[in-house]
């Protein structure tokens, strides 16, 4: 994603809150693609090719961490062994099985919604990637890094509460700014998600990964879309 790929000299850390308007820039080219493909294709198609967009734009970076992070919690295994099932580039079942899960349920809602509108698919599209991106500063405020090297020591410091809270503020207030009302009650449904994921990878890994930061930007777009889902349409 693109706030994985900002650097500077305080690092990825010191540019959090832009997280929430990176996922903003990420989602307009998927949101274009929904408004002119479903002017000639059926609106499920038209979903489709929206989501492996986004997907093709972000090299599938996020679906990456949380098929790693399936595998690795779903292995059962103790926590070393469990580190290296996630490092492993392989798909294993439970991997597989969350990304079709992802990918299905968020095809199904923004497919549901842009039934009703398009114009409001877009726009949960927009405040779901907001979000999610924001969601992922919960584990750079509140959690440690699990491991000595990896895709994540770039933010390994962590930030502050301060910083979190701003974050999570622009978040709000864009999903406030695309969705109205609909989108308070969804900001909040994702990134509680995100918590409660963050809080079952702590309990097995003792700190986050890049793999749970993945993890959990894929988790809170899902439950922002279904609970816009449930409120737009």
């Amino acid at each position: 994603m693109l706030a994985d790929r900002i650097d500077n000299d305080a690092g990825l850390a010191g540019s959090a809150h832009w997280f929430p308007v990176a996922g903003v820039v990420i989602a307009l080219p998927p949101a274009l693609v929904l408004a002119t493909l479903a002017q000639f294709l059926p609106v499920p198609v038209a979903v489709a090719l929206t989501i492996t967009t986004g997907i093709w734009l972000t090299g599938a970076l996020h679906e990456d961490g949380l098929a790693d992070c399936a595998d690795g919690l779903g292995s059962g295994a103790q926590r070393d062994r469990a580190l290296e099932i996630m490092r492993d580039s392989a798909v294993g079942t439970f991997g597989a099985i969350a990304l079709i899960v992802s990918i299905g349920l968020r095809w199904l809602t923004l497919s549901l919604v842009a039934d009703a509108t398009i114009a409001g698919a877009m726009a949960a599209l927009l405040a779901s990637h907001a979000v999610s991106r924001g969601a992922i500063t919960t584990a750079l405020a509140f959690s440690s890094y699990a491991r000595p090297h990896g895709t994540a020591s770039l933010v390994a410091r962590g930030i502050d509460s301060s910083q979190w809270g701003i974050t999570i503020a622009i978040s709000v207030l864009l999903c406030l700014l695309f969705t109205g009302w609909a989108g308070l009650a969804a900001a909040i449904g994702a990134l509680a998600a995100a918590w409660l994921f963050l809080g079952r990878f702590e309990a097995r890994i003792g700190g986050y990964t890049g793999d749970a930061l993945g993890g959990m930007q894929q988790i809170a777009e899902v439950s922002c879309l279904l609970v816009l889902s449930g409120l737009l349409i």
